[in-house]
Formats: structure tokens, sequence, C-alpha cells
């Protein structure tokens, strides 16, 4: 059975364990980051789900460009060949190349995300 984590961060992230129930992916559910990295350290999942929120006016320097950077750094040293997924608003889309220039992304979806469009996306490593 494949896994997915979804790290939830915002009340904008869709609540999809319906669509990943009927296709068979087991999904966990995170509200901290820190306590995804920890599982991330016993499990490695075939899918990382998470929203894309740009470091507006942060001190990152370069370094790191949004809220997904550190956990995206843990994914690439315990479980480098998960699929990573993200969602991001219309008014964000502009800013994900610079996420995409650091990390390898299987797809970005912009809310609101279409169950249709996520179902393509997770069928098409199955």
């Amino acid at each position: 059975m494949k896994t997915l984590f979804s790290l939830i961060e915002s009340p904008a992230h869709p609540n999809l364990s319906t669509l990943y129930q009927q296709l068979g992916i087991a999904e966990e559910r995170f509200t901290a980051a820190r306590k995804l990295h920890k599982a991330l350290q016993k499990q490695q999942p075939d899918f990382l789900v998470g929203e894309f929120i740009y470091g507006y006016g942060n001190n990152y320097a370069g370094a790191n460009v949004c809220n997904l950077d550190v956990t995206l750094r843990t994914l690439q040293r315990f479980s480098p060949d998960t699929k990573v997924i993200v969602f991001s608003s219309k008014e964000e889309m502009p800013y994900i190349g610079k996420l995409a220039e650091l990390f390898p992304l299987h797809t970005v979806l912009q809310y609101p995300v279409s169950e249709q469009a996520l179902r393509q996306r997770l069928e098409s490593t199955t």
C-alpha cells in the first residue's frame, strides 16, 4: 500500500482523505513540520503533500524561500524518492519557481485543488 504524508499548516489545505482512501493510499496527517520530520526518520512515504507559503519579508537571505524548505531538506536526507506535491494560492504561484530550483517537485496544484487533477498526478506514479 502506498503512503502519503500531509503537512497541514493552514485552513486552506483541503481534506482529501476520501480521495486517498479511494486510491488505496494510506494518509498520515501532520499539523506541525517538526512531527513530520520525526516520522520521516521512521517511515519513507511515497508522497508528501504540503502547502506553499512564500516567505514575504523574512530574513531568509536566499537560502530558504518558504515554509517547506526545512521539510524538503529533511525529505532529501531520509526519503529522497518521495514525490512532492505542492498546493499554492494563485497569488503565490509566481514564487513556486524559486522552490523548484532548490528541490524536485512532482507537481504543483493551484487552489482550489481539483480532486480530478490530484487523482491524475497520484495515479501517474502507480
